[in-house]
């Protein structure tokens, strides 16, 4: 189990994966399309290095808060 409260190396990537998807979500609507691509990416990138919630998912810890980043959702 992992916990953003105790790790925090886990918690400041996941920080700057919303801010990466807002930033995408903001870009895909008012910029161009290699800028949302090129936000995209960094954005899946940091994901990346947050573990899997378990091993038959795939599904990074914090994956729903960072979705609703990339959709404009608080």
């Amino acid at each position: 189990m992992h916990s953003f409260e105790y790790n925090t190396r886990e918690a400041l990537i996941q920080g700057l994966s919303i801010q990466a998807g807002k930033l995408f979500a903001d870009l895909y609507a008012n910029g161009s399309a290699l800028e949302s691509e090129t936000a995209l990416e960094a954005y899946k990138n940091l994901r990346r290095l947050l573990p899997t919630e378990n091993s038959w998912s795939g599904r990074h810890v914090g994956a729903t808060a960072a979705h609703k980043a990339t959709q404009g959702v608080s």
